[in-house]
């Protein structure tokens, strides 16, 4: 079958298309023939060799075929969406069960795919990590991007008093403006309180969702109110945010969480009230994941590099 295969690890340019046997599902596992692959920047960490060791690690040897989302078809016709530690930018490829859902009528594959890595996350980091309340600020990070645009969606859904989205360009901010935040403004670390709290009218915020980290993070803590708090999922920038002193959090009365889906997937599996409300929601379009970008297989380099020059809005999608 086709497939994209690393050899080594390294940027993009190390993924390389290649003919492999077909995977052989085992007792608990279903063999998909996949539709499309969705992109994310787990799959650039794998194949930078960042996501090499823990419980929740890629494992095998090398080559290995990259990718941990699939929407496609079972041999008995049911059109699924599937979470893979790895194997999913392929023509076919194995899941095991409880990673396994199917997808409702009116969900097309490309918001499936935006909604198991990115809308879980979405989901947790107001719901599960930051507790979000009715009335709440909440402040977007990158809020054009996959994870950002549904964030944005949720808050609103879920019924935020005000939400501030931030992007790097003009074209972005007016996209969350499209979405329903009621701000967007540039997300740069420069000046980064000073804007935000003029886009929530001279007050502190609630809630600060972070994938970016290093400066904007270490900016971003100035801006939280009294008993705010700042979820950070993500490290885009590849840059190491100032250690936060225990004291500071205490004197300031702001808390800082953290967030990753992959150790929640592996405890609980793929199923649960999140994703059925997230389908629920998109199917009922009060939800509207965007689907950015889609690639024949060949092309997933360019997806990567596209990914990380901050080129793209929403979900970028694979077809084999």
């Amino acid at each position: 079958m086709r497939a994209m295969q690393f050899e080594r690890f390294g940027d993009p340019e190390v993924l390389a298309e290649a003919e492999v046997p077909d995977p052989v599902a085992e007792p608990g596992e279903t063999l998909v023939e996949v539709e499309a692959a969705g992109v994310n920047f787990g799959d650039i960490k794998h194949i930078a060799g960042e996501h090499t060791e823990g419980p929740n690690a890629p494992t095998g040897p090398l080559p290995r075929i990259p990718g941990m989302e699939v929407v496609g078809r079972t041999a008995d016709g049911r059109r699924v969406l599937g979470y893979v530690p790895q194997g999913g930018y392929a023509a076919k490829t194995v899941v095991p069960d409880r990673d396994l859902v199917a997808l409702p009528e009116g969900v097309s594959a490309g918001e499936a795919l935006a909604l198991l890595i990115q809308g879980l996350t979405a989901w947790h980091v107001l719901r599960s990590a930051a507790r979000m309340r009715p009335g709440e600020s909440v402040v977007v990070h990158a809020a054009a991007g996959g994870t950002g645009s549904l964030a944005v969606q949720l808050a609103r859904e879920f019924g935020a008093g005000r939400v501030i989205a931030t992007a790097s360009s003009e074209e972005k901010r007016a996209f969350a403006l499209e979405l329903g935040a009621d701000a967007a403004i540039d997300g740069d670390a420069d000046g980064y309180e000073e804007r935000v709290l003029d886009a929530n009218r001279g007050r502190p915020v609630d809630i600060i969702l972070d994938a970016i980290g290093g400066p904007v993070l270490d900016a971003a803590l100035d801006a939280l109110g009294h008993l705010g708090r700042l979820v950070t999922y993500g490290a885009s920038s590849r840059q190491a945010a100032s250690a936060i002193a225990p004291s500071r959090l205490a004197v300031e009365n702001i808390g800082v969480a953290g967030f990753w889906l992959i150790p929640l997937l592996a405890r609980n599996g793929l199923g649960g009230p999140a994703l059925g409300e997230l389908l629920d929601l998109t199917a009922r379009r009060r939800l509207r994941p965007l689907v950015g970008a889609e690639y024949d297989l060949a092309r997933a380099r360019d997806a990567h590099e596209d990914l990380l020059g901050r080129r793209t809005k929403g979900k970028l999608v694979l077809h084999p």
